[in-house]
């Protein structure tokens, strides 16, 4: 039988990562750096479009890979309106958003949009995308905020999450919508789901930092404290903003949002390292706490992935104050990549069936 060839495409600010998988087995990686120089002369990210694309197909062409051998094209979903998670087809009402309504420069919005480009010129391919930042599957009681005005939404690492989670039941296995899971994806940004029978109910929104801190969010910070900063006319919007989102965490207390540079501090002696680095586990073992609350305490297991778990030290203060609720897993780092496939080779096995964007 012939394999299934799937083309992976994942936009990053300053990168585009490409892959290609036969089935769910990768034979070919690139990541193409784009320069700020290279960049520059785009306004706005959706002007980009044509210059990445460009940059794909002459990756391909130098590797020798044709584009007219891929079944599959799939790209890295953007921000749409709040969707269930699964799988996808770009259609054109989800082009459109992306185009038009989306409200939010990302690189990301460029993933679908490029693979439905490059599959419209493959006969019989088509393009998808899989578990976007705006999957909500949240539980209706876990939108309230405590004010009418303000309402919790979700946003976080749905695509690493969800296939860490179908990874681990496989190799118990079980079935995903069978398991009671929390799931910690530790990065830049860190965000913890809890997946009751193959549906994040409830999580921390990742996009502004909402939760415990980490290498470069300041988390859920004091609110009174915030409102007098936010009227002292010290600081300008964007100055605050970028205290919460990029230069909170560990970046504001150590200057690094590298753990692994942290460790190293520690290492040597830096007590001070010391203090906020447990203090950055210890938001995150509360963050689980309050997931396996929402469970009733009936957990199968917690799920440790993302960046900061390939840090030692790290997993060992968080294991220490979380293993009594539930068995943790560690899966270190996040293979976009491998992820996207897996979800095509789903649908090209009919384990699961694609969803309409309206």
């Amino acid at each position: 039988m012939k394999p299934i060839e799937i083309l992976v495409i994942n936009p990053g600010s300053t990168s585009t990562k490409i892959a290609v998988f036969q089935n769910n087995r990768p034979v070919y990686q690139k990541t193409i750096r784009h320069s700020p120089e290279e960049l520059k002369p785009f306004n706005r990210v959706a002007d980009q479009f044509e210059f990445r694309k460009n940059h794909i197909l002459e990756e391909l062409e130098a590797a020798g890979i044709a584009i007219e051998g891929f079944s599959f094209v799939v790209g890295r979903g953007g921000f749409l309106k709040p969707i269930e998670s699964g799988v996808y087809e770009v259609n054109e009402a989800m082009i459109r958003d992306l185009t038009n309504i989306s409200g939010i420069e990302h690189a990301s919005n460029l993933g679908a949009l490029i693979a439905h480009d490059l599959a419209s010129s493959i006969p019989g391919a088509k393009a998808f995308i899989a578990d976007p930042i705006v999957v909500d599957e949240l539980e209706d009681v876990a939108r309230f905020s405590g004010h009418p005005k303000f309402s919790r939404i979700s946003v976080f690492h749905a695509l690493n999450q969800k296939a860490v989670a179908r990874t681990y039941a496989s190799s118990i296995n079980r079935k995903y919508e069978d398991l009671n899971l929390i799931v910690a994806h530790l990065g830049g940004g860190i965000t913890v789901g809890v997946h009751e029978k193959g549906r994040v109910v409830d999580v921390n929104q990742g996009l502004d930092g909402e939760g415990p801190f980490s290498p470069e969010r300041a988390g859920t910070v004091p609110v009174g404290q915030l409102i007098d900063l936010c009227f002292s006319n010290e600081y300008s919007q964007d100055e605050i903003r970028k205290m919460i989102v990029g230069k909170g965490g560990l970046v504001a207390y150590l200057g690094t949002s590298a753990a692994n540079e942290v460790e190293e501090r520690i290492k040597n002696g830096d007590t001070f390292a010391r203090e906020v680095y447990e203090a950055m586990a210890y938001q995150v073992a509360k963050e689980i706490g309050s997931g396996s609350v929402v469970l009733k305490g009936r957990v199968d297991a917690i799920l440790v992935t993302g960046g900061i778990a390939f840090n030692d030290l790290f997993i060992q203060l968080l294991t220490y104050r979380i293993a009594w609720i539930a068995p943790v897993r560690v899966f270190p780092g996040e293979d976009e990549m491998r992820a996207l496939a897996l979800n095509i080779t789903l649908i090209s096995t009919g384990e699961i069936q694609p969803k309409i964007y309206v």
